[in-house]
């Protein structure tokens, strides 16, 4: 008994956590690919044409494909420790990933985790807050006078002015309760992020077959040294690697699913479901565009077309990113604002500000909750991702190092130490030493990816 209590007591806030989060779960397998979806194919498949230029025909796409498997075993052995297996020591179910760690590896590791997760999901915010006004600026540019472009006193905005309108748009979605309510924008999301891909592989094939033949080589684009070609190799490996980022958001989207059928059936289906179809557009996307432009493929696969003489067809692709960028920006959001205001609901637990929700009814519009601390957390949230942007507007570079920085612990290592411990697995079995390799694997892939990445920003810096 006094060993149960003291279980117990070690996961209080798990509890509390749980208890907030204890909503109806209506998810089916399709709604959890569109939520992933959502949060995988990103204006990053606009980048892997570039990251298979520097790798080459053969070497870009195994990258891929690889990746791909690392991804899918991931989310299987996550999905795997969403329920704990003795409910009599805490929840019987996580509603997010540090709940997971919390229960599984305790309260250490979940607070070095969180350090993670968080960075992981402000991260991406910022950088949809530049992406998006990146896609706007492009729409207006290409749609400017050809003697006004370039002239923002007469051909548009700066992009701070669009980084605000992403932002107020952003600050009205995040008064969404939680992710169960988010369905319909991550399937709106879903399909607009396919409608890019789509568009973006459909004009690079329009390229190669005007030129009649497909560019690049065996060994991609030549370099002026083998040590340049390594650390490109290495950023390449990076946006490959990253473009896969939904590991963190995996057990939230499971606790939207009903059950039966078991929770972690339909998460592995839908797994493999959005694994499989996402690397079939990003294998597309990236050889299509390595194919139409050569050495010359650029960063960002839609600006090669910027002259294109259907403008229209680039316009509505960079549409679809924003519309995309919305949704996705709620995705990655909604998971941070759950971990604060739970944490903020079991510190305050009688506070009015932290727990009364108003119910609001206005003419010809749905009945609104609004809590104080919810609209006042999250667009300061909001405004400060909207700054952070303004303020670093090429701040993709150093993102890239924050992602070099969480893909090993948060996609390898915390999965797999959960599900050792979990299943009880005994050291030095076949399954441990499989395991513990790919967790050293998985350590030393993330390493050269950070050094890649840094290395590109400090060369950036020089130039």
């Amino acid at each position: 008994m006094k060993e149960q209590a003291s279980a117990a007591d070690s996961t209080p806030f798990l509890e509390a956590q749980y208890a907030a989060r204890h909503v109806e779960r209506t998810g089916t397998v399709w709604t959890a690919v569109a939520h992933i979806v959502t949060g995988v194919i990103g204006s990053g498949v606009l980048s892997l044409a570039w990251s298979i230029a520097q790798l080459g025909w053969i070497g870009g796409p195994l990258t891929i494909v690889f990746f791909a498997s690392i991804t899918l075993l991931s989310s299987f052995l996550l999905s795997n420790t969403y329920r704990s297996p003795d409910p009599e020591h805490g929840p019987n179910r996580s509603s997010s990933y540090l709940d997971a760690v919390n229960f599984h590896k305790g309260e250490g590791n979940s607070l070095f985790c969180g350090i993670f997760v968080n960075v992981s999901l402000y991260g991406f915010g910022i950088a949809y807050v530049i992406t998006a006004a990146i896609s706007i600026r492009s729409i207006q540019q290409a749609n400017c006078n050809p003697d006004k472009i370039g002239n923002e006193a007469t051909c548009g905005f700066r992009d701070y002015y669009f980084m605000l309108i992403f932002g107020a748009i952003q600050v009205v979605l995040s008064q969404i309760p939680n992710f169960h309510n988010i369905q319909w924008l991550s399937i709106l999301a879903a399909i607009t992020s396919f409608a890019y891909a789509f568009i973006g592989m459909g004009l690079s094939a329009a390229q190669v077959a005007e030129n009649g033949y497909a560019e690049g080589s065996i060994e991609g684009i030549p370099t002026y040294s083998a040590s340049a070609k390594v650390w490109l190799a290495a950023q390449a490996l990076g946006d490959i690697a990253f473009s896969y980022p939904f590991s963190v958001i995996l057990i939230e989207i499971q606790d939207t699913l009903k059950s039966p059928p078991p929770e972690n059936q339909t998460m592995k289906k839908a797994s493999t479901i959005s694994v499989i179809v996402t690397t079939f557009f990003y294998l597309c996307c990236g050889c299509f565009g390595y194919a139409a432009f050569g050495n010359d493929t650029p960063g960002n696969l839609l600006t090669g077309f910027a002259h294109y003489k259907r403008h229209w067809l680039v316009d509505l692709a960079n549409v679809c990113i924003v519309i995309h960028l919305v949704g996705a920006y709620q995705v990655y959001s909604q998971p941070l604002y759950a971990n604060v205001e739970n944490w903020l609901r079991f510190k305050f637990p009688d506070s009015e500000f932290v727990n009364h929700t108003f119910f609001l009814k206005l003419p010809l519009l749905p009945a609104f909750q609004l809590n104080f601390m919810r609209l006042s957390f999250r667009t300061a949230y909001v405004a400060s991702t909207t700054v952070i942007a303004m303020i670093f507007p090429y701040f993709n570079q150093i993102l890239g190092v924050l992602a070099g920085i969480i893909y090993y612990p948060l996609t390898i290592y915390f999965p797999v130490e959960m599900y050792l411990s979990q299943s009880n697995i005994e050291a030095w079995t076949t399954k441990w030493i499989l395991l513990r390799t790919f967790s050293v694997g998985g350590l030393l892939v993330g390493l050269f990816t950070l050094v890649g990445s840094i290395e590109g920003i400090v060369s950036a810096k020089l130039s």
